[in-house]
């Protein structure tokens, strides 16, 4: 009994020091600076400019498809005209307003903190995606560039990604052996080539992958040329099931 009321009183203690922190310090939206709710969140009009994907939606890239969902596998035209190497896709937002310049702010604007509250809405949109056996692997950075940028983002978030879905994580399960130029004004063929070898399984950890399940993580999806170059190591070095998650996707009918 006399623990319980400590318990109870420690925790009215600590009520009590949040309550004077949100004072002095109240939460801000991470979108625009102004005051929110919560830490960590939106607020109601950067809320409602954010355009979370919900709905119907391609079962392998993540994105939103006309109709209902009937149970059965349905798939965007582009997935179908060019089939993906991995087995199931989601994403949380469309590469588009206020979702994008969240993605830019994490990705080049040293706002690594978006990885926490982005992780809570990839974890909400692949939640079908979490198996027990399931692996967490980020797209690598050439080590040169994260030089440059200090952190590689989809690190960030596959570390807050396997705590909200309580599965383990690899951050250096893949590694981009040799730097490629950026991928933006490519077409689709163009990027599967610039990327071809360009990504293979760290050589000290192919015990982690044998025979698990493995979720990519990445912060944009453009054709997904570089998901399936991750794909595709992760199938040579013996992975059972492969499916990729990432925050924005770039969907053509946006």
């Amino acid at each position: 009994m006399g623990a319980g009321k400590s318990i109870g009183r420690n925790y009215r203690i600590w009520q009590r020091i949040q309550t004077a922190i949100e004072v002095v310090y109240p939460p801000r939206c991470i979108g625009c600076g102004e005051m929110a709710a919560s830490d960590f969140g939106l607020c109601g009009p950067c809320w409602r400019e954010t355009p979370f994907i919900g709905g119907t939606v391609c079962h392998s890239c993540g994105a939103p498809v006309p109709g209902s969902d009937d149970g059965h596998r349905i798939d965007c035209d582009d997935c179908l005209r060019r089939p993906q190497p991995w087995a199931e896709g989601r994403a949380a937002l469309l590469y588009q307003g206020r979702a994008r310049s969240l993605v830019l702010a994490l990705k080049h604007g040293d706002r690594s903190e978006l990885a926490k509250p982005a992780a809570r809405w990839m974890a909400q949109a692949g939640r079908t995606l979490f198996r027990p056996d399931t692996v967490i692997a980020p797209v690598p950075l050439h080590w040169s560039r994260l030089l440059k940028r200090r952190y590689n983002q989809s690190a960030l978030l596959s570390l807050h990604l396997g705590k909200e879905a309580g599965l383990p994580v690899c951050p250096d399960l893949l590694i981009r052996k040799r730097r490629t130029p950026p991928l933006e004004g490519k077409t689709a063929a163009e990027r599967a080539e610039t990327l071809r070898e360009a990504i293979t399984l760290h050589p000290r950890r192919g015990q982690v992958l044998r025979g698990r399940s493995v979720l990519l993580v990445d912060d944009v999806m453009t054709s997904g040329a570089t998901l399936a170059a991750c794909s595709r190591a992760c199938q040579a070095a013996g992975a059972a099931d492969i499916s990729v998650l990432v925050l924005a996707r770039v969907a053509k009918n946006a």
